[in-house]
């Protein structure tokens, strides 16, 4: 069984925490905590990105996976992994990138919108696949993939998901989804930030037995 699902439990999800600065970043990832969130992630295009990194990575230690998203450059990578990072998420399917990650022992989702981005992904080691952007791409799409995909690869629907848009991607065969300014948007008061996640944590409640 991969390792990783474990961060998958009790909600399969990815957070993405663009635009989140130092000073707020433990008070949101308590309430996503709280809420079952067990994947962090701070975009790189962030204030201070790796600085929040760190403080995740300092506080969760192994009860979380911490890291990084919009992970473009290689060397970034290890950056990353010295902030504490545990894991590199991508826009795209950059091999080096991956093959940087992996070198480092850490987990890799990158990005991938077609089939060849998927299987060229996986060839260089990705843990698994964020299907990117998730709203121009239609669940149909979703099981397409899955009929050919290794059985079990991980896949992450992610952009433009919500509460009331997460079943059909789940009965297509989504591991799990992220979600970013749905969730968390800069500035957003931590109250707020802990309504929006239990309604996540709802909504995975309900959806149904596959």
């Amino acid at each position: 069984m991969n390792p990783n699902l474990r961060y998958l439990n009790p909600l399969p999800f990815i957070a993405v925490l663009r635009g989140i600065t130092p000073e707020e970043v433990l008070a949101v990832g308590s309430a996503l905590f709280d809420s079952g969130f067990r994947v962090l992630e701070v975009p790189l295009n962030s204030p201070r990105a790796f600085d929040s990194i760190r403080l995740l990575a300092d506080r969760y230690a192994t009860r979380c996976l911490i890291g990084a998203g919009t992970v473009i450059a290689v060397d970034d990578v290890a950056r990353v992994r010295e902030a504490g990072g545990q894991v590199i998420v991508m826009p795209h399917a950059d091999p080096a990138v991956i093959r940087a990650a992996k070198a480092q022992g850490m987990v890799c989702v990158p990005g991938v919108a077609t089939p060849t981005e998927a299987f060229a992904a996986l060839a260089a080691g990705a843990d698994g696949l964020k299907m990117f952007p998730a709203e121009a791409l239609p669940p149909a799409a979703l099981k397409a993939w899955r009929a050919v995909l290794p059985k079990d690869t991980l896949v992450f629907a992610v952009g433009g998901m919500k509460p009331d848009n997460l079943e059909p991607y789940w009965m297509a065969g989504a591991t799990g989804f992220g979600t970013g300014s749905n969730l968390y948007k800069p500035g957003a008061d931590p109250t707020g930030v802990r309504a929006v996640a239990q309604a996540y944590a709802g909504a995975i409640e309900r959806l149904p037995a596959r």
